[in-house]
C-alpha cells in the first residue's frame, strides 16, 4: 500500500452504464471501480501492473440530465480493415445516414471524484520485484504530475472526456457537497465492479510480439455503501460475485 496515490478527477458529464438496461443508457449514481481503472490506464499501463481502487469520494451533488444522442448500430469489422490493408479490397466503412439510431441517455453532470488507489505487480513481463515497483511508481507519479496520458481518459463513455486529473497529497473532505453529506449511509445495491477478461491479460497464443487476446469476459459485482460521500471499496471487495 506504500505504492498508492490520491487523485481528483473532474468532468462535465459522466455515464457509468448499468448493464441491466440495454436499450436506453442509464448511469449509476457513482463511478464503478472498473471505469476508474480505465481512466488510470489512459495515463499509464503496462502488462506488469494492475490498478486497485481503494476508496472513492463523491464531492459534487449527484445530478442527472436526460440527453438524446445519435449513435451507429454497427461496428467496423476488423476483417474488413485487415483485408483492405493487405490490398485485398474490403469496405471498412460505416455510413451513418444508413446505420444511425437515436437513443436516450440518463447521465451525470458536473462530477468531481476523489480516488485513492494503488498498483500491484501481475508477474507478466515484469522485472525484479523491488526494481519493478519503484520504476512503475515513479513513472505513474511523474505522468500524473505533468498531466500526461497516451489516450484521452473518459468518464464511462468516450464522448465524456475527463476535464482534469490532479495528483494530491490528501483529500479536503470539507469540499464534499452538503447534499451528499445529508444522504448519510446509502446502500448502492449491487453494482458492476469491473469486467474481467478470462485470459487474465496474458496472450492466449503466448506470443507478446504478436499477441492474441480472448474477448471472453464476465462482469463482477459488489454491493457497496456510500457513507458521507465516501465509498470504501476495499471494505466491500471481498464480497465480489460473478
Amino acid at each position: 500500500m506504500g505504492y498508492g496515490f490520491k487523485v481528483l478527477i473532474e468532468g462535465d458529464y459522466a455515464c457509468f452504464t448499468r448493464p441491466e438496461l440495454k436499450v436506453e443508457r442509464v448511469s449509476y449514481d457513482v463511478p464503478t471501480p472498473g471505469a476508474l481503472e480505465g481512466i488510470l490506464k489512459s495515463v499509464y499501463w503496462k502488462p506488469a501492473i494492475r490498478y486497485v481502487i481503494d476508496k472513492i469520494i463523491v464531492f459534487n451533488p449527484i445530478d442527472f440530465v436526460n440527453i438524446r444522442r445519435n449513435e451507429v448500430k454497427s461496428k467496423v469489422l476488423y476483417s474488413a480493415v485487415k483485408s483492405q490493408m493487405n490490398g485485398k479490397g474490403g469496405n471498412p466503412c460505416i455510413y451513418t445516414s444508413e446505420d444511425r439510431s437515436q437513443r436516450a441517455s440518463m447521465v451525470l453532470k458536473n462530477v468531481k471524484y476523489g480516488v485513492s488507489f494503488h498498483f500491484e505487480l501481475t508477474g507478466l513481463k515484469s522485472e525484479e520485484e523491488g526494481e519493478g515497483r519503484d520504476k512503475h511508481f515513479n513513472i505513474i507519479k511523474r505522468r500524473l504530475e505533468k498531466g500526461q496520458c497516451f489516450r484521452t481518459p473518459c468518464l464511462g463513455c468516450s464522448e465524456f472526456p475527463v476535464k482534469r486529473i490532479e495528483l494530491v497529497q490528501e483529500f479536503d473532505m470539507r469540499l464534499i457537497s452538503d447534499s451528499v453529506l445529508e444522504m448519510g449511509d446509502v446502500d448502492l445495491g449491487f453494482m458492476s465492479y469491473k469486467v474481467q477478461f478470462l485470459d487474465g491479460g496474458k496472450p492466449i497464443n503466448d506470443d507478446w510480439m504478436n499477441p492474441k487476446f480472448s474477448d471472453k469476459a464476465s462482469t463482477l459485482y459488489y454491493r457497496p455503501h456510500m457513507i458521507g460521500g465516501v465509498i470504501d471499496v476495499s471494505k466491500y471487495r471481498e464480497g465480489l460475485i460473478c
